[in-house]
């Protein structure tokens, strides 16, 4: 089949946590043979803050990263939606992208024979729904939402007639479990944007002041910190190393002996069963991951045994302080959580849930659909086959 995909951005994860998942997406869909066709905007906020802050050579080492995938950037003005739609069988709308977009490409589906998805993930459905109110979603054959929850939102409230779950996972091509360093030992990394203080109140509860307390070595990543957050990771001695390449963190995440999970308050309270994809990645990873509290109530996983959780911040400074004195216990936890990634939460596992929905849909069932023009080439892409723990 032939998919066109209108997203945010592809090239750039600068606080666009949604690259990492069309990555993966991408990846899988192209290795079974389907052509694939992204377009980002010329001038996306992600994009243009990834280059004026860390330089073209970001671009670049994207690029280098992943030879496989090329985006089309346009301008929303010149886009020609019968070139850039010509042949597809089946097309993806972002919510991140604008609600003028999104109508014209609903018109457009009038009068052309692709299946046409709208794919949420994000918390605005609670946050902002007025924001939603403006999208129209009357063309669309239904809705992407990455948890139970958000699916039924929007059949609660007629957004739409038909939604599908579609959770986030790991794109285990690239998060897949390194070689410990042991020449830069570290207790704990994270990596998470502050972003608008959503959670400033759980980083200060569940990661500053338990590395604080147990004096631990620990590295921070992420971008949108404010001067007072820089402050409070001073005063704990964590050093703050800034943005990262998503496809650089599996090197980081295997540097350190456990991560932590601090869910955003909206995905705590509002939006329960869905996990942000660091979980996934980290996981994938193979490091142990404590989380702070986030009710998995589609049973993604098995807190306990695949991720620990705690409760407040005492609950936090005890579950790190007993996987580092147990390096079994630690390591014990860590496969389980490996392994139930390679189990059920894969971008493989999620291309053939879409392709499924797809079938549901009729989409590709058309004579002569094209397919097998965005194969991989053989020692493009490097793989992985469920590595083992160290």
């Amino acid at each position: 089949m032939h998919f066109v995909l209108f997203y945010h951005s592809l090239r750039s994860d600068w606080n666009h946590g949604n690259a990492h998942f069309l990555r993966g997406i991408c990846t899988e869909l192209l290795n079974l043979g389907h052509k694939v066709d992204v377009y980002e905007r010329a001038t996306g906020w992600s994009l243009r803050n990834l280059c004026e802050q860390q330089g073209e050579s970001a671009v670049a080492e994207f690029e280098a990263a992943y030879p496989h995938l090329r985006s089309v950037l346009y301008h929303p003005r010149e886009l020609d939606l019968d070139v850039a739609l010509d042949g597809a069988d089946v097309v993806i709308v972002h919510e991140w992208n604008d609600p003028e977009l999104v109508g014209r490409i609903g018109c457009h589906s009038t009068r052309a024979p692709y299946r046409l998805l709208f794919h949420d993930t994000h918390h605005r459905a609670v946050s902002a729904p007025e924001e939603l109110s403006d999208y129209d979603l009357s063309g669309y054959d239904g809705v992407l939402a990455f948890g139970e929850v958000l699916r039924r939102i929007y059949e609660e409230r007629g957004w739409t007639a038909r939604a599908w779950t579609w959770h986030e996972a790991a794109d285990t091509r690239v998060f897949y479990p390194r070689e410990r360093d042991t020449t830069k030992p570290l207790d704990l990394v994270w990596v998470g944007n502050w972003g608008d203080g959503e959670r400033a109140r759980e980083l200060q509860e569940f990661l500053i002041e338990p590395v604080h307390a147990l004096r631990l070595r620990a590295r921070l990543y992420g971008v949108r910190y404010p001067a007072e957050a820089l402050a409070e990771l001073a005063r704990a001695r964590i050093e703050y190393a800034g943005w990262i390449a998503n496809f650089r963190v599996p090197a980081v995440f295997g540097e350190a002996h456990s991560t932590v999970h601090v869910p955003r308050r909206f995905y705590r309270e509002q939006l329960p069963g869905i996990p942000t994809i660091r979980v996934f990645e980290a996981l994938a990873c193979g490091i142990p991951l404590v989380s702070a509290p986030w009710e998995d109530s589609e049973g993604l996983f098995e807190p306990g045994r695949d991720y620990l959780v705690a409760n407040d911040g005492a609950q936090m400074r005890r579950h790190l302080r007993a996987l580092r004195a147990d390096p079994d216990y630690a390591r014990s936890l860590a496969t389980n959580g490996f392994c139930k990634i390679q189990a059920r939460h894969t971008c493989a596992h999620r291309a053939q849930e879409l392709l499924s929905i797809c079938r549901e849909l009729g989409a590709g069932v058309r004579q002569g659909a094209a397919s097998g023009s965005g194969v991989i080439n053989d020692g493009a892409l490097a793989t992985s086959s469920t590595p083992a723990l160290a």
